[in-house]
């Protein structure tokens, strides 16, 4: 066939273009392969570079024994007694952890901040290395793994935290680095104590999305920055299961050589928040809200950061209540932060609810709402509830032994001259012994307060005052005005924090050093006059009324007061006819008194409300099992259940129901799905190795035994208790759940002031 010129051209044309492509197809072909073949080699390298490392740690490293736990914690684990676990299972060398300044060169404002931060901070401060050092003293280095495995998570995954290291240990000012928490790839929400299961850390992946060891250049990230992301973030660091792998701690038998105790899950008691929406059983609702949510709000940036969006990122401070650290170190940006953290976040509500004449009943209340009269002669007695609002866990969460918030409760006359005063500071910096303290008393088998946050001495505790999520407490103050004083007299209570108590600070900084700061969290005053009082509008931090005689119910049902608790809660469905859970918080107030029969109307008038209530179910369900109609409550918490899969008291109830009427199967089933969510559970334990046994299971049963018998609370315990309360009797009056505190002397000539 002829072909034209133009033709022929066009065939030239179309024949060099193939070339060109196929050249640079085989071109970008070979430049891939090179990269990932690069990649492939370092990562060979750094494989073969952390053998030679481990082999070596691992020829002296004492691997501590799991002793009686040894059915929980397996043995040979590096991190025991921590839970800490690495990919490989293998030991990793410290150099493989890019440092926080590498990751500042690009993020500067998540470095700036983390800087100031108490997770880098975790392990240099002496308020930690203070009683991480006796550990090491009383038991050697390898326990210091327990700790360590959340403050200097390097030290433990490299092995330096042994008798035999001898390697750099240049890290420990870093504490928790951006890498330690970036290379984390699963966590265990069940154990704590460091359940977290690292990988090499690696900073960028490759073409296939294959981690590439070791550092980078800055150029070659900012080139693939979503390789990067594909490095560093994975989805649960936005979930609270991620906060939990350190927020939550126990105290394994091999640590105390006694048995195993929970220390404190601030992941546990979120998970019983209104904020989890796993819950149905709390007193008030609100929108799903995670640990970063709270902690990590997004921020204006003020210095160069790719990591944020639309000038906002994630704050790497995780603001919470540490004040003592930012001052220690001179951090004035990260205490001031820390201190309007606490104090705008509406975290409490102060509310003084009543007065009336001591040895009355006549409670005059709420204040500011209905007219009242007092008589200047009388001595009186106020009610001061403090309502825990809008936090996701306990007030004090964590370490209580060492954290100190208080109430202080004042009242001065018109001259402003102090009438009675309680929750105060001495002048050697201690607490007033008889303050109502948000604190616990942790003792040893002496009897003794265990100082020092030695932890692994603790058996028992004498008292805890802490304030669950939700929840309010009342405190009691009795006073009377001196004749002359001049009316009328100001009341006002406040909630003060101080991070830490006197007696720790001196223990670590000795006895001359500045005073750490207080700060006030939330507060409430009343003018009071002789005679007649009015009504008084209120303030804008002011609870409405039904709430006011709601939180004062909640206060007296977990002090016990079932009468005064049910009179509370009738004053809220007068208030508010249409609020079902007034109806469910005096149902549950009968069922706490025991007077299942009478729950019955309320319960059911809530579910007339709200027919499908989960709250108001599971209470109907005990009234049901009580009344011998078994099949109705397991009904009621199966609805439940179906609406909060992880709700763990419908959980046990439903398995306990199933176990009374030999349903064996479902029962089993229905404990197991309680482990999942708390394994530390008695009921479940229990109820499974009977289960187990019945059915034949016979090792099934001797592990849930095991651990019931592990996990059971020591008999003995409440004796080592007793002995420091009689110790103690400003403690001892702390630790009666009514107690009243007063202008009269409460305590003898014994010369013994608690531990402060």
């Amino acid at each position: 066939m002829n072909e034209t010129r133009s033709t022929r051209v066009r065939r030239c044309l179309l024949m060099i273009f193939l070339f060109s492509s196929l050249g640079l197809f085989a071109w970008s072909s070979l430049s891939i392969f090179r990269t990932a073949h690069a990649a492939e080699d370092t990562t060979a390298k750094e494989q073969a570079a952390r053998k030679i490392y481990a082999d070596k740690v691992r020829e002296s490293y004492t691997y501590i024994s799991a002793g009686k736990s040894e059915s929980v914690y397996g043995t040979g684990k590096l991190s025991l007694p921590g839970n800490a676990s690495i990919e490989g299972a293998d030991f990793i060398e410290p150099t493989a952890f890019p440092t926080a300044e590498y990751c500042g060169h690009c993020h500067q404002e998540a470095f700036a901040q983390w800087r100031q931060a108490l997770h880098s901070n975790s392990f240099r401060t002496p308020f930690y290395r203070t009683s991480v050092n006796l550990l090491i003293q009383e038991k050697g280095i390898a326990f210091a793994r327990h700790c360590d495995s959340c403050h200097n998570p390097i030290a433990v995954v490299s092995g330096s935290l042994d008798a035999h290291a001898t390697g750099d240990r240049s890290f420990d000012r870093d504490g928790l680095t951006c890498m330690t928490c970036h290379s984390i790839q699963q966590v265990d929400s069940k154990l704590g104590n460091g359940s977290y299961v690292m990988s090499v850390p690696a900073v960028m992946v490759d073409e296939r999305g294959k981690r590439i060891p070791g550092m980078v250049p800055d150029a070659e990230i900012l080139a693939h920055p979503e390789r990067h992301s594909a490095a560093v973030m994975q989805k649960i660091y936005q979930s609270p299961e991620f906060c939990s792998a350190c927020h939550k701690a126990n105290l394994p038998v091999m640590l105390n050589d006694y048995k195993w105790i929970r220390a404190f899950s601030a992941y546990d008691e979120w998970q019983g928040s209104k904020y989890s929406k796993q819950n149905p059983l709390v007193f008030y609702t609100a929108d799903y809200t995670t640990c970063q949510g709270c902690h990590m709000k997004r921020e204006v940036i003020t210095l160069k950061d790719p990591g944020s969006k639309k000038g906002m990122l994630a704050s790497h401070r995780w603001l919470a209540g540490n004040t003592a650290v930012p001052y220690y170190y001179g951090f004035d940006e990260q205490l001031k932060r820390t201190t309007d953290f606490l104090q705008t976040g509406n975290y409490l509500n102060v509310d003084v609810f009543g007065i009336k004449a001591a040895g009355s009943d006549d409670l005059q209340a709420p204040l500011g709402s209905v007219p009242f009269k007092v008589d200047p002669r009388q001595t009186l007695e106020t009610y001061v509830v403090i309502q825990s609002k809008a936090i996701g866990h306990s007030l004090i969460p964590e370490v209580r032994d060492l954290y100190e918030a208080w109430v202080s409760f004042k009242v001065t006359d018109a001259n402003g001259k102090k009438v009675y005063e309680s929750g105060y500071l001495r002048p050697d910096g201690t607490l007033d012994p008889e303050a109502h303290s948000f604190t616990n008393r942790p003792v040893n088998s002496a009897g003794e307060f265990v100082d020092n946050h030695r932890v692994w001495t603790i058996h028992s505790v004498a008292y805890d005052n802490s304030i669950q999520s939700g929840r309010s407490t009342l405190v009691r103050y009795r006073f009377r005005v001196p004749d002359g004083a001049s009316w009328p007299i100001t009341v006002k209570a406040s909630v003060q924090y101080r991070h830490l108590r006197q007696s720790y600070l001196n223990n670590v900084l000795g006895a001359d050093h500045p005073a750490y700061p207080v700060v006030e969290v939330a507060s409430r005053s009343r003018v009071i006059k002789a005679g007649d009082n009015g009504v008084a509008p209120p303030v804008p931090a002011d609870n409405a009324d039904w709430m006011r005689w709601n939180n004062l119910g909640i206060g007296y049902l977990d002090q016990l007061q079932y009468a005064e608790a049910m009179s509370a809660f009738e004053h809220v469905i007068q208030l508010r006819p249409d609020y079902k859970d007034g109806y469910i918080n005096l149902g549950l107030n009968y069922i706490e008194w025991e007077k299942y029969a009478d729950a019955r109307a309320p319960l059911e008038r809530a579910l007339s409300l709200a027919p499908h209530d989960a709250r108001a179910l599971y209470y109907m369900a005990l009234v049901e099992r009580r009344g011998h109609h078994a099949e109705q409550a397991i009904a009621d918490l199966e609805e439940v259940v179906t609406q909060y899969p992880q709700a763990r008291d419908a959980l046990r109830e439903l398995g306990i129901s199933y176990y009374q009427q030999h349903r064996a199967e479902e029962a089993v089933a229905t404990f197991k799905k309680l482990q999942e969510v708390d394994p530390d559970d008695l009921a479940a334990h229990y109820n499974l190795a009977v289960l187990y046994r019945r059915l034949g299971m016979k090792s099934e049963a001797a592990k849930e035994s095991a651990q019931y018998a592990m996990k059971w609370i020591d008999p003995g315990a409440p004796t080592y208790s007793l002995q420091y309360l009689r110790q103690h009797p400003e403690i001892s009056n702390e630790s009666v759940p009514w107690h009243v505190h007063s202008d009269e002397a409460q305590v003898m000539s014994t010369g013994k002031t608690g531990a402060q």
